[in-house]
């Protein structure tokens, strides 16, 4: 009966020992990480997600993405955020229903209908993408040369789908530019 009196005494003191490493400068003795400050302040999910994406890691940045919306709910900037990470993940359903979600508050900026658009026209709804392309150029005034060129590209395809030509002769790309803008290039 002593014995399993012992034993929870000797994980007790184990435990105990664990925890008596104080947040501060790291210590060199030991192979852990250093302890985390609790009164430290966080750095916004969505920073951190947006400069993830930069680097091209797609994934940790949906996972920052998702921590901020957690923190924050829902907003059209997270959708819009989520959906482009999954558009670089190359997960076209999914990007198309966070990057309409976004768009459907109504508070979607240019970029955010841009990403619609180059989903769309990468799943092949070429007449809706050209709409949403349309609707991006305008909210943005003309001012972006991304957002131009993708509808000239959308314009092009649906001109190209209307007469029937082979698809060998309809190879686009779609290619990143910046944190959360994509264009669509022809392959030559």
């Amino acid at each position: 009966m002593r014995r399993a009196g012992a034993l929870p005494t000797i994980s007790l003191t184990l435990a105990l020992g664990a925890c008596s490493v104080l947040p501060g400068a790291p210590d060199e003795a030991t192979p852990f990480a250093p302890a985390i400050d609790p009164r430290g302040e966080a750095v916004d999910g969505l920073v951190v997600g947006h400069r993830l994406m930069e680097a091209g890691e797609y994934e940790l940045a949906l996972d920052a993405f998702r921590r901020a919306g957690a923190r924050d709910g829902l907003t059209p900037e997270v959708l819009s955020a989520l959906g482009s990470a999954n558009l670089g993940l190359g997960r076209l359903n999914q990007a198309e229903t966070l990057l309409r979600r976004a768009t459907d508050s109504g508070d979607a900026w240019p970029e955010v209908w841009n990403n619609l658009g180059v989903v769309l026209l990468e799943r092949g709804k070429t007449a809706e993408a050209v709409q949403i392309l349309r609707k991006a150029y305008a909210l943005d005034d003309g001012e972006s040369d991304a957002i131009r060129d993708n509808l000239r590209l959308a314009l092009a395809k649906l001109d190209e789908t209307a007469y029937a030509v082979d698809a060998e002769q309809q190879n686009y790309k779609l290619v990143r530019r910046g944190s959360s803008e994509y264009l669509i290039r022809r392959v030559p």
